[in-house]
């Protein structure tokens, strides 16, 4: 079942634009958001550079990004549509090629999953994502982990541009990204409300100009932070 613990207050309705080439998948998906009281499609897209237009002109809370797709793909419209801040994004594609989840991630998608999603789990991903938390599927989770650690650490810590500018609670969430925990958790361990974690989460990004979670989490590790 979804998670009610990410359902948005009564009244604030998710607003989602669909992108996938293939007109029955796109019908399919409305279908199964359609059953969730608190998540509008706002639009539909059959290809990166028509998702790139929609989320200029509705700006939507989140773009479900299908990868495969002529003309421009989902990563290059992912890596479009968080560089100019326009959504949040959650791919959502039949492969789990690596250089489809690492090039997704790196392209500051918000969440990466497989179709074979079940709906409850779709439904619960995309209020999440909107949250400001991070999603990803359970068969490239490990991949992922492994893919991070091999990267080699620098021998000294990299403090990037901005870290100065950081509070110390701030700093405390950026090392709280960096072991990965969603906002729930880490609103949990600072003794926050959730909101109050997503805000600063926020600011973090914005003060280290970063789009992603996945990005703010490699930050925290070549800082030494965790």
């Amino acid at each position: 079942m979804s998670n009610p613990d990410h359902e948005p207050p009564a009244g604030s309705a998710i607003t989602v634009v669909i992108a996938d080439d293939h007109g029955a998948i796109r019908t399919g998906l409305s279908l199964i958001l359609a059953g969730a009281p608190d998540i509008t499609v706002v639009g539909e897209a059959a290809d990166g550079d028509a998702a790139i237009r929609q989320a200029r002109a509705l700006r939507p809370d989140l773009i479900l990004m299908d990868i495969r797709m002529p003309g421009t793909d989902g990563i290059s419209a992912t890596r479009a549509i968080v560089t100019e801040q326009l959504a949040q994004v959650l791919v959502l594609t039949t492969f789990d090629l690596d250089d489809y989840v690492f090039g997704a991630l790196r392209a500051g998608a918000a969440g990466f999953l497989l179709k074979s999603v079940d709906p409850a789990a779709l439904i619960d991903a995309v209020r999440r994502v909107a949250s400001g938390d991070g999603v990803l599927a359970p068969e490239v989770t490990r991949r992922i982990l492994t893919e991070f650690s091999k990267e080699p650490q620098p021998a000294e810590p990299v403090e990037p541009a901005g870290l100065a500018e950081l509070t110390d609670r701030e700093r405390e969430v950026l090392a709280a990204l960096g072991r990965g925990l969603s906002n729930a958790q880490l609103a949990a361990e600072l003794v926050i409300s959730e909101a109050t974690a997503k805000t600063h989460v926020s600011r973090v990004l914005t003060k280290l100009n970063l789009t992603s979670r996945t990005q703010a989490a490699l930050v925290a590790r070549n800082a030494r932070l965790v």
